[in-house]
């Protein structure tokens, strides 16, 4: 099934950064139990947008959210040490967010990932840059997942993020990251593929509705994850809709369900 990473808990939020500045409890609380009542597979809490205060913030966050949600989280720091502190805090198999090729990241992320037991977000980024093709993407993929493999860990805990970019920069930027996911789920059979869906539709109008178009496109080439907002009620019926159209519904019953509790409308 489609795995939904909630990406709401984020400092870089302005309502989140202040209900974390104030310790608000409440609204992170009422937040996290929407996302997990509206179908989030994981929780993921990002704490690094407040400089200096993230061990503190992250911390904070971590016990609010597991009061609020049985569900498990996703880690959310480009900080080894950061994520070595939250790993020891959180109560069920986190995934982590994220390990790329870049060379500081991946020295200081590998030591931390061997050993352990989570899921991980492998980012198809390398000190070059950005990918520019589909090719670029696909063997950054290739490589990267070799590179876990060889650590330990099993394909089923690692989610590829091709890194989608906005359509408003480039007219290939969908289509690039189409071509390269249907590749990865062919050629490395087992991984996952995940990425920040409303990446696609940064500086364009009526974003909604470009994201979830691209959704359904993105499944229909194997993407299998996404770091989305389970609160948008529109998205999740787009989404309920592709899996059972991909066949990832028997007899249709997530469908059927989610029409009679009204949550796909015509």
């Amino acid at each position: 099934m489609f795995t939904i990473i909630g990406e709401r808990i984020n400092t870089t939020l302005g309502k989140v950064k202040k209900a974390v500045e104030n310790r608000d409890a409440e609204y992170i609380e009422q937040d996290v139990k929407k996302q997990t009542q509206c179908g989030a597979t994981y929780i993921d809490v990002n704490a690094g947008a407040r400089i200096g205060h993230e061990k503190e913030d992250m911390k904070w966050l971590l016990g609010i959210v597991q009061q609020a949600t049985d569900l498990p989280l996703c880690l959310d720091s480009p900080d080894p040490q950061i994520l070595e502190m939250a790993y020891a805090l959180v109560d069920n198999t986190p995934m982590v967010n994220s390990i790329s090729l870049e060379k500081e990241r991946f020295d200081s992320m590998m030591p931390f990932l061997k050993g352990k037991d989570c899921k991980i977000i492998a980012l198809c980024m390398d000190d070059s840059g950005m990918p520019k093709t589909s090719e670029d993407i696909i063997n950054r993929a290739k490589t990267i997942v070799g590179e876990l493999e060889n650590i330990g860990m099993k394909r089923d805990d690692i989610f590829v993020d091709p890194l989608i970019q906005p359509m408003s920069v480039d007219k290939i930027n969908g289509t690039m990251v189409m071509d390269a996911v249907k590749v990865i789920m062919t050629d490395l059979k087992g991984v996952h593929t995940t990425g920040g869906l409303s990446n696609i539709s940064y500086g364009l109008p009526k974003r909604k509705i470009i994201n979830r178009n691209f959704l359904l496109m993105m499944m229909a080439n194997g993407f299998d994850s996404a770091i989305m907002d389970p609160l948008d009620k529109d998205i999740m019926a787009a989404l309920k809709t592709g899996e059972m159209l991909s066949g990832h519904d028997d007899y249709c019953m997530n469908f059927l369900k989610a029409v009679r509790a009204g949550e796909i409308k015509a």
